[in-house]
């Protein structure tokens, strides 16, 4: 069994939680800017930033960060987004966390979460998001479809996260607006930016749609190799959670957009 396929087992037992009781974490109603047309809009790399307290790779990160404390602090500091963990197994996260986010930050605000059921984006909306993940290598193209349609009937952007070319084309299958590529592989949790690359070289940057570099991103180094590839957007954790400087860290992160544009 893969990392992956313990959480996905995972969170088949906590669907029957979710669909026994409604949302007990509302935040507050209010109007977010477009993930998509920030990201449409920008001459410079957007950066995404995640209140991350562990992981199963990592362990813990920073097991006693305070989410709102962390995530005014990146809106401060110039993020397009804040992405939330709501894993709370494997990631120390929670529904409660996003929720006090929400209601603290004004920008786009993602869940970020294993999601294979409607119910788990009823939570997410319910709590304060305005942008859900959809991970295909965790969904059949059935589920992927159905996922995708039923959260952006809600309003809500989607980040459907890729690995491989493979996974690329079941995304735009799908008419994936929002694309990212996650760095790190899901079953053994290993991180080449080169997947980056990989999946740029045959992305469609002459549709309406926006390219995400997800994990492994440190430096501004890092960040303009993305770019270069033809990255929008860098969606950054570890590194934001362990700067002695979030806004030095988010700053050199904001680098000017590739040729690939």
């Amino acid at each position: 069994m893969t990392i992956l396929t313990e959480i996905l087992a995972q969170k088949e037992v906590e669907l029957v939680t979710l669909k026994a009781q409604a949302p007990t974490e509302v935040a507050v109603e209010k109007k977010r800017p477009s993930l998509f047309e920030t990201l449409r809009s920008s001459t410079h790399v957007q950066v995404i930033a995640e209140m991350k307290r562990a992981s199963p790779s990592k362990g813990l990160i920073a097991e006693g960060a305070n989410p709102v404390a962390q995530a005014s602090a990146y809106e401060q500091a110039g993020a397009a987004c804040v992405s939330v963990l709501t894993d709370e197994k494997y990631f120390k996260g929670s529904f409660a966390d996003l929720k006090n986010v929400a209601n603290a930050i004004d920008i786009p605000l993602l869940c970020k979460d294993f999601v294979i059921d409607e119910v788990q984006i009823d939570y997410a909306k319910a709590a304060g998001a305005s942008v859900v993940l959809l991970i295909v290598a965790a969904l059949n193209d059935e589920q992927l479809d159905r996922l995708h349609r039923y959260a952006t009937s809600l309003s809500l952007d989607v980040l459907v996260e890729t690995h491989n070319v493979e996974e690329l084309q079941r995304a735009l299958a799908i008419n994936a607006k929002i694309i990212g590529v996650n760095n790190r592989n899901l079953h053994d949790f290993s991180i080449d930016l080169a997947h980056t690359e990989e999946i740029a070289a045959v992305f469609p940057f002459d549709e309406e749609r926006v390219f995400i570099s997800e994990s492994g991103i440190w430096t501004s180094e890092d960040a303009a190799r993305v770019a270069k590839a033809g990255a929008r957007a860098v969606l950054v954790g570890e590194s934001l959670m362990k700067s002695d400087s979030v806004q030095g860290a988010i700053h050199a992160l904001r680098v000017p957009l590739g040729v690939a544009q």
